[in-house]
C-alpha cells in the first residue's frame, strides 16, 4: 500500500464535546487539499462517548483512523502511538481542542516542501486567549527550558509542529519511556522552520491539562532532559557546608569568649537549614532513581487494544 502524502495525529481524551465541531473544520480542509492523506486518532482510554463517536465517524469518513489504547496512559504517551502507527510522508500532530488551527497544517507542510524542511513549529506568538497564569507559567516554562536545554527549544512551541518521515524514524529509534516531544525533537538537530499563529480559545469542553500535568510536564522536561537538579543538589551541599564552616568558627570563638550559653537560635537555624537541604538532595535523588527505574522494568508506555486500519488484536508497544 502506497503511504499517504500527509498524516494528522490527534491525541484524544473526554474530547466528546468538542469532537464533531474538530471534524466538521478538519475533514473539508483536507479533503479540499488535493492530496493523498489519513488522520489517525488516538483515543487515550475515553470515558465518556469519545470512542463510540470516533468509531461512528469512521464509517463516514474513510480517511479517519482510530487508534484506541487499553487505558489512560496520558498526552504524550498517545502521541507516541499515533506518531509510531502513522504511515504518511508527513506527519502534522495537533491537539483536538481547536486552539491550534488547523489550516496551519497544509502551511507547514507548504514550507517543508519548498525549505527541505524535516520540521516545522508552530509557534503561538498570541496568547491573549490564555489566561494571565497561563501565560506567564508558560513563559516561565520556556524560558527554564531554554537555558537548561539550550536556545534550540523553539519559544511558545508545544505539540503542533510538522515532521517529515526521517524526524519521524529517528524518534522512533529514541528508547525514551517518558518522551516530552517539544524537548526531543529540537534535540534531533534537523532542518526546521516555524508556521506563527495566533492561540484560540478552547472550542467546546473543558481543558485536559490541569495545573497538576503542568507541573509534571515541568518536572518531565528538566529531569529527561538535565542534569541541572543534580547540581542543585551539589551547590546546595557546599553552600551548607560553608554555613556549617561559619557556624563552627562562630562557635569556636565565642567558646574562646567563655560565652557558649546562648547560641540557640543559630544552632536551631543550622538544623532546620541542613534538614531541609538533605531533605531535597534526597528528593532530587530520589527523582532520577525513580526514572531509572522505570526505565529498567521496561514496561510499554501504552497498549494499543484497536486500530481501525489493522486487526483488534492487543498490541504492546513502546
Amino acid at each position: 500500500m502506497t503511504p499517504p502524502t500527509l498524516s494528522v495525529v490527534i491525541p484524544m481524551y473526554n474530547e466528546q464535546e468538542v469532537l464533531p465541531l474538530l471534524i466538521a473544520r478538519l475533514r473539508p480542509l483536507l479533503d479540499g487539499a488535493g492530496l493523498d492523506y489519513e488522520v489517525v486518532a488516538v483515543d487515550d482510554g475515553s470515558s465518556d462517548a469519545t470512542a463510540p463517536m470516533l468509531l461512528l465517524a469512521c464509517r463516514e469518513w474513510a480517511r479517519l483512523r482510530v487508534v484506541r489504547l487499553r487505558r489512560n496512559s496520558g498526552h504524550q504517551a498517545a502521541l507516541t502511538a499515533g506518531l509510531h502507527r502513522a504511515r504518511g510522508e508527513y506527519v502534522a500532530s495537533i491537539d483536538a481542542d481547536l486552539q491550534d488551527p488547523p489550516e496551519k497544517i497544509l502551511e507547514m507542510l507548504a514550507l517543508a516542501r519548498a525549505e527541505s524542511l524535516d520540521i516545522v513549529y508552530g509557534v503561538r506568538d498570541d496568547r491573549t486567549t490564555d489566561t494571565f497564569f497561563k501565560r506567564h507559567t508558560a513563559q516561565a516554562y520556556y524560558r527554564v527550558m531554554r537555558r537548561l536545554v539550550g536556545k534550540k527549544v523553539p519559544h511558545n512551541a508545544g505539540d503542533f509542529r510538522l515532521l517529515s518521515r526521517a524526524a519521524v524514524e529517528a524518534l522512533r529509534t529514541m528508547p525514551e519511556s517518558q518522551p516530552v516531544y517539544r524537548l526531543l525533537v529540537p534535540w534531533l538537530g534537523f532542518p526546521s522552520g516555524e508556521v506563527t499563529y495566533r492561540r484560540d480559545v478552547r472550542a467546546a469542553g473543558s481543558t485536559k491539562y490541569p495545573l497538576s500535568k503542568m507541573v509534571k510536564l515541568a518536572i518531565d522536561s528538566i529531569t529527561n532532559f538535565s542534569a541541572a537538579p543534580l547540581r542543585l543538589a551539589t551547590w546546595s551541599g557546599l553552600l551548607s557546608f560553608f554555613a556549617c564552616f561559619v557556624l563552627g568558627c562562630y562557635s569556636v570563638a565565642r567558646f574562646v569568649m567563655h560565652d557558649t550559653v546562648s547560641g540557640w537560635t543559630s544552632l536551631f537555624t543550622a538544623i532546620l537549614f541542613l534538614g531541609g537541604v538533605q531533605l531535597l538532595c534526597l528528593g532530587l535523588l530520589g527523582e532520577y532513581m525513580g526514572r531509572l527505574y522505570a526505565e529498567v522494568k521496561g514496561r510499554p508506555t501504552y497498549i494499543v487494544g484497536y486500530d481501525s486500519a489493522e486487526a483488534a488484536e492487543p498490541v504492546l508497544a513502546r
